[in-house]
């Protein structure tokens, strides 16, 4: 079964930048996050929407 969701660090591996980077996405309400408990994580498919949304920008 494939993952839906990603942690922080995950994420940052995918995006190819900082778990710090992530964080500062998240908190901006560019990337899309889901809150588990006390963690939060990223559907996969937010990275994509991020992604695009980025190439759109350019």
């Amino acid at each position: 079964m494939e993952r839906l969701l990603l942690t922080a660090q995950e994420a940052a591996q995918a995006l190819g930048v900082s778990r710090t980077k992530v964080y500062d996405l998240m908190r901006s309400g560019r990337l899309r996050s889901v809150k588990i408990g006390g963690s939060r994580r990223i559907p996969v498919d937010a990275l994509a929407e991020l992604v695009d949304e980025l190439a759109e920008a350019s």
